[in-house]
């Protein structure tokens, strides 16, 4: 049996830019609705900022759902990587088969930024750091919270080292 995620690796977990309400006519389903022109312009912003803090990933995993592809393009754009898709990312993705999914990849990869949608990436941090999801945990749409990861499991095994508002990161972006 393989060790999980080594010493010193970093979640990054960033919630999709504004998007399109939900309701609105035109869009079949939640899974299409995609980023506003506002959205996307933030998230350029973002993605700067992102770059400005010298931040490098091995790994850009994205859930599927329109708004949130996006948003990790924009990233991965911005940044020259490659992002990847997983239904474990959805709103109704499973935390464990998150973890489970992170642990099996060779080689094990150092920086990971996650992509998804709310409550499900604020329970993530909840559960993470505190081992539950009883811990409130404000993500605002293009916030991106960093976590420190031992040995990565279902329960406390991390450290929300910052969390950062859009504002912020656009502060950040000049």
């Amino acid at each position: 049996m393989r060790a999980a995620v080594a010493a010193n690796k970093n979640l990054f977990v960033l919630r999709h830019g504004l998007a399109v309400e939900a309701g609105t006519a035109g869009y079949a389903t939640d899974a299409d609705r995609p980023l506003t022109a506002e959205g996307k312009a933030k998230l350029r912003e973002i993605a700067a900022a992102m770059q400005k803090l010298g931040l490098d990933f091995d790994l850009i995993l994205s859930s599927p759902y329109k708004r949130a592809r996006q948003t990790a393009e924009i990233v991965g754009e911005k940044l020259k990587k490659k992002i990847e898709l997983s239904d474990t990312l959805t709103p109704q993705g499973s935390a464990k088969e998150l973890i489970d999914l992170l642990n099996r990849l060779e080689p094990q990869p150092g920086n990971v930024l996650l992509v998804g949608h709310e409550p499900s990436l604020s329970q993530l941090i909840s559960l993470l750091i505190s081992g539950d999801r009883s811990a409130t945990v404000l993500l605002k749409k293009g916030a991106l919270a960093k976590l420190s990861v031992e040995s990565l499991k279902h329960g406390q095994c991390a450290a929300l080292e910052w969390l950062l508002t859009p504002k912020q990161m656009a502060m950040i972006a000049g």
